[in-house]
């Protein structure tokens, strides 16, 4: 399973908060285990052979030589020097949960960010399409009890699911991609920018980067956290802090 980081907020002062105010959210993917999975849904054959990129790729060794491994569920590699975060992807059309929440809240219940709060969570399955690596939602809210095998493929034609990121292939080794999340992970992928209460705030990219302390690889899940930094714009209204 893969869990992403947290990710710390920031905002112009106020006369009860500082300028930069961290706050942290956790998203994580975690292994479905069987005794979930037979009740959301019914499996089909796993691929364990990805497509091959077009032109070579160099392999996963080559690629992560001087870069630091976090092994874990979806094993992790860490390139200091460009602060990118590799994710080496191996379990292909598999069912795996996506979770994502707040690790720290900003101590204001004005702000709307506490500890804690969860984002929701999601079934979601990688799917190799030459060199593109997509991660997928699953429509499970409608499928098919009927044995009928037309019947069941109609119910997926008819309901599609989602492509929620799409990364880039940039090392191979027998079936194992590896891909650059650092734009996956460093981002407002909850849209807190939009629920962020007074003001008007965005969501500042150069102030934002992998949380790599807390970071972390197990074998049935892999934690990624993001210090995320958003900014308060001028005007726009918003009052003080209870106003």
């Amino acid at each position: 399973m893969f869990s992403l980081s947290l990710q710390p907020l920031g905002g112009e002062p106020t006369t009860h908060r500082p300028q930069e105010a961290p706050v942290y959210s956790v998203t994580r993917f975690r292994k479905l285990l069987p005794v979930h999975l037979s009740c959301l849904f019914l499996f089909g054959p796993v691929s364990t052979v990805a497509q091959a990129a077009e032109g070579g790729l160099p392999s996963i060794e080559e690629k992560t030589a001087s870069m630091r491994a976090i092994d874990g569920f979806i094993p992790m590699y860490w390139e200091a020097s460009s602060g990118r975060l590799w994710l080496e992807i191996s379990r292909w059309d598999t069912d795996v949960l996506h979770m994502t929440g707040l690790a720290s809240g900003l101590g204001s219940n004005d702000i709307g960010l506490d500890r804690g709060q969860l984002a929701g969570s999601r079934v979601v399955r990688f799917h190799r399409v030459g060199p593109k690596v997509l991660m997928i939602q699953p429509n499970l809210d409608f499928r098919a009890s009927s044995t009928n095998p037309r019947e069941v493929q109609a119910v997926t034609d008819a309901f599609a699911p989602s492509t929620l990121w799409g990364f880039t292939a940039a090392a191979e080794t027998d079936g194992r991609v590896l891909v650059d999340a650092t734009g996956f992970v460093v981002r407002d992928m909850i849209n807190w920018a939009q629920r962020l209460r007074p003001g008007t705030y965005r969501f500042d990219a150069s102030r934002s980067a992998v949380h790599l302390p807390m970071t972390m690889g197990f074998p049935e899940n892999t934690e990624i956290e993001a210090s995320l930094t958003f900014v308060r714009q001028p005007g726009g209204g918003g009052g003080g802090f209870g106003g």
